[in-house]
């Protein structure tokens, strides 16, 4: 049976980066990425609606040893996309991936030490071994978005779509358009649909809490004085200070936090009250959900130009010429975005086994927030849910790394988090967003004390994957001689 020292599953964000430290950092390390579908970039690969774009500064969500050289702080999904093939190919990784292969099922074997997967590939069934296996799938499923129905849905006119299966031939140009939803993916469409369509209505059960961004970035000077890598070491470093300040300030002022967006939305609106009670002043507090980003206000833009607007009312049921509100309005429209959200999906579905017993990794706590609790040599990639997602991952990678290292250099064949006891119970995901909510008892859960929980902010985290201690808490058996 094929054998290779690690495997990484998924070819996105965080596999190219998993991909990329090993390269750097344990060269000659044999392994091999699996990719379930036929390209490289995950989420940014997948996702080819109009406007698409990052939610954070590619200061962050670039990789550190990788720098974003372009000008503009929020970036395109084609653009993030070429900077992940641009660097796939710069550390030699292109050849270590395997697409179109469907890691199934993964079972440890106690006796060899060692994963057997199961894939599904264009060929059939195959199966190959792991010392190592690195979930780097991602948090949802690429196959089904969380995709409600309505009363009335069949007798409507015109085309519905989510933005997670959007084609090139869809057409929106003179056409009404009606987006349903208030999160990143909205706020991204109705801007970038309203350049040519007729009219883009935004319909919002209940508002999200925005901030305006420019695109140049958070310290747009200091590109302009710098060399670009110093440029970038820079901004990197101000985005880091700016967004963990925020973010404190929002669990321990939240009525300041709230302030200061409205302020900014206030300004975008041109002092509109009214608005800005009625569509951009949610009932949660700041960061109880993740907040959306809207670069240089272009969706402000698009109202003031009559292009665009917000509903916040709730659908009553389709009807053949639009969606009927419950106040009675109707919404006239030829496209019908359900921009609705994800559904979450931990570890890329792989169903895991020991010894044939089945492991499941809701039952689970996440170690130093990358292993999971009573499962040997295996990892999962979680990014931050308040900050750039590779600012984590990458930290997950390195963490990891560190870990295979000490297992090397002490003839060791396995890893094991000993999983703890009497341990308070906390979600892993700290936010009241709905596709988190729906996603609740799927997903490995948080403790309260280290190395049971994760840090809130990337300086401790920092801190303590890079330098702590990687026996902490942990259960080693020897490699045969």
């Amino acid at each position: 049976m094929e054998h290779h020292d690690v495997v990484v599953v998924g070819a996105g964000l965080s596999g190219i980066g998993a991909a990329c430290r090993l390269e750097q950092d344990r060269p000659g390390t044999p392994y091999v990425i699996l990719e379930r579908r036929e390209a490289m970039g995950g989420t940014w690969d997948l996702f080819r609606y109009p406007g698409v774009r990052s939610d954070s500064d590619m200061y962050t969500l670039g990789y550190p040893f990788r720098p974003w050289q372009r000008p503009e702080a929020i970036a395109s999904g084609e653009a993030i996309r070429e900077y992940l093939h641009d660097t796939a190919a710069a550390y030699g990784v292109v050849d270590k991936v395997r697409f179109s292969t469907t890691v199934v099922a993964a079972d440890w074997s106690e006796a060899d030490a060692r994963w057997t997967l199961t894939l599904r590939t264009p060929k059939g069934e195959e199966r190959l071994s792991t010392s190592f296996l690195y979930l780097c799938a991602g948090y949802y499923d690429y196959e089904r978005p969380h995709t409600p129905t309505w009363p009335g849905q069949e007798d409507f006119a015109g085309e519905v779509v989510h933005p997670q299966f959007w084609t090139d031939d869809i057409d929106h140009a003179g056409k009404r358009v009606v987006v349903i939803g208030s999160g990143a993916t909205a706020v991204t469409l109705v801007p970038a649909m309203a350049q040519t369509a007729t009219h883009v209505t935004m319909l919002q059960r209940s508002p999200t809490w925005v901030t305006i961004m420019s695109e140049g970035g958070l310290a747009p000077g200091i590109s302009r004085v710098l060399p670009k890598r110093a440029a970038h070491a820079v901004n990197r470093q101000v985005s880091l200070a700016l967004n963990t300040g925020f973010y404190q300030l929002s669990r321990r002022s939240p009525r300041a936090a709230a302030a200061y967006l409205r302020h900014g939305l206030r300004r975008a609106l041109h002092g509109d009250e009214a608005a800005l009670r009625e569509h951009f002043t949610p009932r949660y507090n700041v960061w109880d959900q993740r907040l959306c980003v809207v670069p240089n206000a272009d969706l402000f833009r698009a109202m003031r130009a009559g292009t665009a607007s917000v509903v916040t009312d709730t659908i009553d049921r389709f009807v053949p010429e639009g969606i009927r509100l419950t106040s009675g309005r109707v919404l006239e429209a030829d496209l019908i975005v359900t921009a609705t959200g994800l559904r979450m999906l931990a570890g890329g579905g792989v169903a895991i086994t020991l010894d044939g017993e089945p492991a499941r990794i809701e039952d689970r706590f996440v170690y130093r927030g990358t292993l999971l609790s009573g499962i040997p040599n295996a990892a999962i990639c979680i990014g931050y849910i308040n900050a750039s997602w590779t600012l984590r991952s990458d930290l997950a990678t390195r963490y990891v790394l560190r870990l295979l290292d000490h297992m090397r250099e002490h003839g060791l064949a396995v890893a094991r988090p000993r999983t703890p006891t009497g341990l308070e119970e906390r979600p892993l995901l700290d936010l009241s967003s709905g596709y988190v909510e729906r996603a609740d008892g799927m997903f490995p859960k948080q403790g309260t004390r280290d190395p049971w929980s994760l840090r809130p902010t990337y300086a401790l985290d920092r801190a303590t994957m890079l330098r702590g201690d990687v026996t902490t808490e942990m259960d080693f058996v020897p490699a045969r001689t």
